[in-house]
């Protein structure tokens, strides 16, 4: 099993005990309406998802779902997704963190983490997309190293909402990466 752990946080594998407080925070209006999947999420559909996440493979092409960890209380503050390509040298990654936590530095803190990993497993590029609303996560980004590469108009439909937002296109190459490899632990 894939875990990487910093000074204040622990990402990890989903268990299926995450399933009430993944759902308590994707459930927030101010946090689903920037994401892509329905609302309100049910407890069911919860514990359905946090199982598949546990049972995903990070060494696999296609998407794994870190559960991000508060050391202090062992409490789940968010969640990381890595969209590993076909190839295996690009990767997406996308990322919720509860609101209570907002503006600590956590969701900051898991994006370097998991980066410094991906680019010393020999990955090539990292992608990411937001919608261009939600500069927080814009910001974030940017703090983290990536690069706006792209806007694209109306491209993204909010299953929730209905309507077509805008959608900013982020990268970053391994060569441009200011995350140190070593900044992190990582256990298999």
């Amino acid at each position: 099993m894939t875990e990487i752990e910093t000074s204040r946080l622990i990402l990890r594998r989903f268990r299926i005990q995450d399933a009430a407080p993944m759902a308590a925070y994707r459930n927030v209006p101010d946090i689903a309406r920037y994401q892509a999947w329905p609302s309100p999420l049910t407890p069911q559909a919860a514990a359905d998802q946090a199982r598949v996440y546990s049972e995903q493979d990070p060494e696999q092409p296609g998407w794994f779902q870190y559960a991000i960890e508060l050391k202090a209380d062992q409490s789940l503050a968010g969640d990381l997704g890595v969209n590993l390509h076909d190839n295996r040298r690009q990767a997406d990654l996308g990322y919720t963190l509860a609101p209570a936590l907002h503006g600590r530095g956590y969701a900051t803190e898991a994006v370097r983490a998991v980066l410094g990993h991906l680019f010393h497993r020999g990955l090539h590029r990292i992608s990411a997309e937001c919608d261009a609303r939600n500069t927080a996560s814009a910001r974030l980004l940017e703090r983290a190293g990536f690069h706006l590469e792209g806007r694209r108009p109306e491209f993204t439909l909010n299953v929730n909402t209905g309507e077509w937002t805008d959608t900013l296109l982020y990268g970053l190459l391994a060569s441009r990466c200011q995350t140190r490899p070593g900044a992190h632990r990582s256990s298999r």
